[in-house]
């Protein structure tokens, strides 16, 4: 499928690297031979195998002459100082400095990654799907055996073309989730479609139809929920943003007879990068639930994360 310049931006806010670097090469319709020739002209050594894993997301540059490397594409491809780099968790400066780790083992935040890609491929869905989100409210509720027990959601999305008549939603158990007994509910104003699993990630994708076919401009509002119960202990919940939107609200909801002893709120720029913006969380005594809004979302990843002990 063919890339344009609009997803391609769409694709460097968003992440992740290695797709952001595969659809870059792709715009510009250069080779990976190529690449390699015209590094090498720069005194640049990179091998077009060490390409060719950066843009399948099998490996992830990290040495300096590697970050050394990246910034070069950047401007060999023509993108904007930093694009590439932000999206590896990489601080502006001279690339030497260590890139910092994930959260979470970044083995398997490309395998994550990669089942949502073909997940949606199945289902032959567009990079965007022609909607933005004027505002989302979302309820998380975790279990007495501090497992996430579902999740939520009240949407409102804006059309920017044409013909939207549907919404792809995207569930990420926790681990020891088991995609095959996840429930999908429709609420308000749409149905439920088709569903794809993953049994090795535990994602799950399902096609929401709405009762209308958008126009440009036009806004809708629906609902859906996610019931799931079968992964282990749950410590946080996040939430990506290919795209910047509006409001959105997160509210965690936590069984009387398991409350935690902390919770934060956190923000990060790109799968693979570093958590910022952290500030504590009240948990209500009366509705035990902690919640925060944040006003205008840009893309990257939120989230709240919490201690059992």
């Amino acid at each position: 499928m063919a890339h344009t310049e609009t997803e391609l931006a769409q694709i460097l806010r968003s992440g992740p690297f290695h797709l952001a670097l595969r659809t870059a090469l792709a715009v510009r319709g250069l080779p990976l031979q190529r690449v390699q020739h015209h590094l090498a002209h720069r005194g640049i050594k990179v091998g077009v195998t060490s390409l060719c894993y950066w843009q399948q997301g099998a490996r992830r540059p990290q040495r300096p002459e590697s970050l050394k490397a990246v910034r070069a594409l950047e401007e060999l491809l023509r993108l904007p100082g930093e694009s590439l780099i932000r999206l590896l968790g990489e601080p502006a400066g001279d690339g030497a400095g260590p890139v910092r780790p994930a959260a979470r083992p970044y083995r398997s935040l490309l395998e994550v990654s990669g089942a949502v890609e073909q997940l949606i491929a199945e289902l032959e869905a567009p990079a965007d799907g022609g909607l933005h989100t004027v505002g989302h409210q979302e309820r998380v509720r975790i279990g007495a055996g501090r497992e996430l027990v579902g999740r939520e959601s009240q949407q409102v999305v804006r059309a920017h073309r044409d013909g939207v008549d549907r919404y792809l939603a995207i569930h990420h158990g926790d681990p020891g989730c088991d995609p095959a007994r996840v429930v999908v509910r429709a609420g308000e104003n749409c149905r439920t479609g088709r569903v794809r699993r993953h049994g090795d990630t535990g994602v799950v994708v399902a096609e929401l139809l709405f009762d209308a076919r958008l126009r440009a401009g036009d806004t809708y509002l629906f609902g859906y929920r996610f019931e799931d119960g079968t992964g282990g202990v749950s410590g946080e919940y996040v939430r990506g943003f290919s795209f910047a939107g509006g409001q959105y609200v997160l509210q965690v909801r936590f069984h009387e007879d398991a409350l935690p002893v902390r919770c934060r709120r956190f923000a990060r720029s790109a799968a693979g990068a570093p958590r910022a913006g952290r500030g504590d969380l009240t948990l209500s005594g009366r509705h035990r639930t902690v919640h925060f809004v944040e006003p205008e979302v840009r893309p990257g990843i939120l989230g709240i994360d919490w201690d059992w002990e």
